[in-house]
């Protein structure tokens, strides 16, 4: 089963990276050194666009380490999505209905020394700044001392993110993913709960992404960039409500498929 996996794995491994090739992406990558070579590993990024998972699990060259990234419930459930994702032995979660469940599988994974990918803040945030997060990936780093790896996923909203049209084929869309230095939550800090343990990772993470903004150097005003570093983007007081009512939604349309 294993070497299937890896199989399935490679090729579609090489299929992104074929997409991105013939779409003139060339994502550049920073802090491979800090991804392990052996043992386990959480790496969490941020959620700018829905591609960042496919630029962070690919970051690594070849022969790279998968990743078992966790994945929102109902894409399992679409036929060519669903079938991919479970070949890949992505993890499902179900935020509204049993995410202990998706814990188990998470913390399993990570006790037999793999790779676990997940995004904190849940969603693609429009702001494209951390803001907040949720705290499985600390509880997971508490409960197995796997090391967290935080992350920046840089571009990918310019290709595909919430609410605005796609960006296709993208051509000379600069992409960058910065892995940062492991670390446990309980390494060098004060005891803390998880919610705040879970902000000093939310910092990480913005510190990560505000490097790759230096870097892009975009125009001022710029769309993709957030407001506090003077681009564009949506406020989270501009957003906060719809992504609350889209939260909904999802919650409710999650109860009708139980039937509950």
């Amino acid at each position: 089963m294993r070497s299937d996996t890896s199989r399935t794995y490679r090729v579609a491994s090489r299929a992104f990276e074929m997409g991105f090739r013939v779409f003139g992406l060339h994502p550049v990558v920073h802090g491979l050194e800090h991804i392990p070579v052996t043992g386990p590993a959480i790496i969490a990024s941020n959620h700018v666009g829905y591609l960042d998972f496919a630029f962070v699990m690919l970051g690594p060259p070849r022969p790279r380490r998968e990743v078992r990234f966790l994945a929102r419930g109902d894409l399992f459930e679409r036929p060519l999505t669903g079938a991919m994702l479970r070949a890949l032995r992505q993890i499902p979660v179900d935020a509204h209905g049993d995410p202990a469940t998706t814990m188990r599988f998470a913390r399993a994974a990570l006790e037999r020394g793999e790779l676990v990918g997940l995004h904190p803040e849940g969603t693609v945030n429009p702001t494209f700044l951390p803001l907040r997060g949720r705290s499985g990936a600390v509880r997971l780093a508490l409960q197995t001392g796997a090391p967290i790896i935080p992350t920046a996923v840089w571009g990918s909203q310019r290709l595909l993110t919430k609410w605005r049209e796609p960006t296709w084929p993208g051509r000379g869309i600069p992409i960058q993913v910065r892995y940062g230095a492991p670390y446990l939550p309980s390494s060098g800090v004060p005891a803390g709960t998880p919610a705040e343990m879970t902000r000093q990772l939310t910092a990480r993470i913005t510190d990560l992404v505000q490097l790759c903004v230096q870097d892009e150097g975009a125009p001022s005003g710029s769309w993709w960039v957030p407001a506090v570093l003077g681009g564009g983007a949506p406020r989270l007081a501009d957003v906060e409500s719809r992504l609350q009512a889209q939260e909904a939604e999802r919650s409710d349309r999650a109860r009708r498929r139980k039937g509950v």
